[in-house]
Parts: structure tokens; C-alpha cells; sequence
């Protein structure tokens, strides 16, 4: 039970935001120059255990909130109503309460030695992406819990992953990178957001406020077409800012985003006609991340 546990808490599905965003900083760093594989490997490391720690604290405050216990059993799905690590008895509060300690220590560690090691300015990057990571289910900030959630994980899995993993590499983070990232953000806040559908009764009854929940359904559903149509938009005109015409590769994506917009919008309250949907928006983004990073690197 145990050891199921752990594995729920590095969900491999969540951790595939990290890993795009590494991968399109990499991407973009090695079309200005030969990478350095140590340090993007440790970059990842890093990002992967902060990932981790975030995962096990949120699954604290989401249980004692109430939010994921609250989740009706039809909801709860391969990509909605929370990890359950708790909720099903995988681990103890407190075993999980030690698991984000451990992690957010090694993600210390990890991070503080490519400061010391390698790039200084990765500080406050990094010290802006653990704020975000714990403050978005923990007390003081809450940011799930206030309509903010959506708008940190764009800024994280975007221009916080992508930005510091060049910054890593190359040692500045030109405005392109940043231009770069802002789809893949949006992608990603598309992926929060499409999933945040089947637990909007029980958020609401614990009081947590995700814009899904405030805007209603109906209205969520044509900011899902925005978010998705805003971030394939910015795709076609970054050339302009400077990058390859290879980033229209990130264009692959796009099919996948209005089939699940598509799906979304006919999927009514049923929670298992939307894992469909759900699949193609993480499909979406990774696809994104893919042909971006691949034509940016061919071209």
C-alpha cells in the first residue's frame, strides 16, 4: 500500500507538464548553443522532486479541506477527484506530511547547488516556483482555493519551467523564450482546467473557489475554446518575436485541443464521457511541447 502510494504522489501524468516544459527550454537553449546534459538532467531532477513535494502537501490540504474526500465516486476519474492517497488509506496523514518534507528538502538541495554550481539567478525562479507549488493548496496564499490556481500553473509549467531551464544552459532568458512559453502554459492551465469539471461540487462544498466553480459550467466551457484557440493562436505569430518558423511543429497539438474542446462542450455532467476529453488535452500539450521543441531544433 505503501509503495502504490508513493506512486500516486509522482504521478507520472502531472509530472508530463514538468517534463514538457524541460524539454521545450532544452530545445530552445540548444538552438543557441551545445547543451550541457549534467545540468539539464539535474534541472529535471530538481523540477521532478519539487513536482512530488507539491504533490504530497496538496494531497494534505485537499484531504482536511475536504475537497477530495467530498468527491462522489462517479466523478472520480484517471485524471480528476484528486490522488486519493489518503482518502483510500495508501498512507498515513502523517507519512505523507514526511514525504512533502523529504522532497521539498532534496528540491532545496537540488536547487541551491545549481545556484551555488552553475547560474545564480535561478534563485528566484526557483524561489518564485516553490512559493507557487505550496502556496497553491497551503494556507496563507491558497491559490486553488481563490480563483488563483489555474493562473500559477500556466506561470509555472510555462515561464518558470521553460525560462529556468534555459536560464540554466545559456545564463540570460531572452523575451522569446518567455513568448515561447506562454502556450504551453495556457495548454497546461487547459488541462487543470478541463479537469477541474468532475470535482466542481465537491470543491464548492469545500469552499475551494477554482474559476471553474465560480464562472459555472457553461461559462467554464467557452473559456476552455479560449484558452485553447488564445494558446494556438500565439503559436502562429511567435516568429515575429524571434523564434524558428519550426515552432509551427507545436501545431500538432491543436487537433487534439478541439476534439476535447468539442467533447467538453457535449459531455453535459458526465464524468466518464469526459475522460476522453481529458486525454486529448494533456495529448494537446504534449504534442505541443514535441513538434515545437523538435522543429525548433530541425529548423
Amino acid at each position: 500500500m505503501a509503495r502504490e502510494g508513493l506512486a500516486r504522489l509522482a504521478d507520472p501524468r502531472t509530472a508530463l507538464a514538468s517534463v514538457a516544459g524541460v524539454t521545450l527550454g532544452a530545445a530552445l537553449a540548444a538552438d543557441h548553443g551545445p547543451l550541457s546534459w549534467p545540468w539539464l538532467l539535474v534541472t529535471a531532477l530538481g523540477v521532478f522532486l519539487f513536482e512530488v513535494a507539491k504533490n504530497a502537501s496538496g494531497e494534505v490540504y485537499d484531504f482536511d479541506s475536504g475537497a477530495d474526500p467530498g468527491v462522489a465516486d462517479a466523478d472520480h476519474g484517471p485524471f480528476s477527484g484528486g490522488r486519493r492517497v489518503l482518502v483510500d488509506g495508501l498512507l498515513t496523514r502523517h507519512q505523507v506530511v514526511r514525504v512533502a518534507r523529504i522532497f521539498y528538502a532534496l528540491g532545496t538541495i537540488v536547487g541551491l547547488a545549481i545556484v551555488w554550481l552553475r547560474e545564480p539567478g535561478v534563485l528566484w525562479l526557483g524561489l518564485a516556483g516553490v512559493i507557487l507549488a505550496y502556496g497553491y493548496h497551503a494556507p496563507p496564499l491558497q491559490l486553488s482555493y481563490r480563483g488563483l490556481g489555474e493562473l500559477a500553473v500556466a506561470v509555472t509549467y510555462g515561464p518558470l519551467i521553460v525560462g529556468g531551464t534555459y536560464l540554466v544552459q545559456r545564463g540570460d532568458i531572452p523575451a522569446e523564450v518567455g513568448w515561447a512559453a506562454v502556450p504551453l502554459g495556457l495548454l497546461v492551465a487547459a488541462f487543470l482546467w478541463i479537469n477541474e469539471f468532475p470535482d466542481t461540487a465537491a470543491d464548492a462544498a469545500a469552499g475551494r473557489r477554482t474559476l471553474v466553480v465560480r464562472l459555472g459550467k457553461p461559462a467554464a466551457r467557452g473559456v476552455f475554446w479560449a484558452l485553447v484557440l488564445i494558446a494556438y493562436g500565439l503559436t502562429i505569430v511567435l516568429p515575429l518575436v524571434g523564434l524558428e518558423r519550426g515552432v509551427w511543429f507545436g501545431l500538432a497539438g491543436l487537433p487534439h485541443g478541439l476534439l476535447a474542446a468539442g467533447r467538453l462542450a457535449a459531455s453535459g455532467d458526465d464524468t466518464a464521457e469526459l475522460v476522453l476529453a481529458q486525454a486529448w488535452t494533456l495529448l494537446s500539450y504534449l504534442l505541443f511541447a514535441l513538434g515545437a521543441s523538435l522543429g525548433i531544433l530541425l529548423t
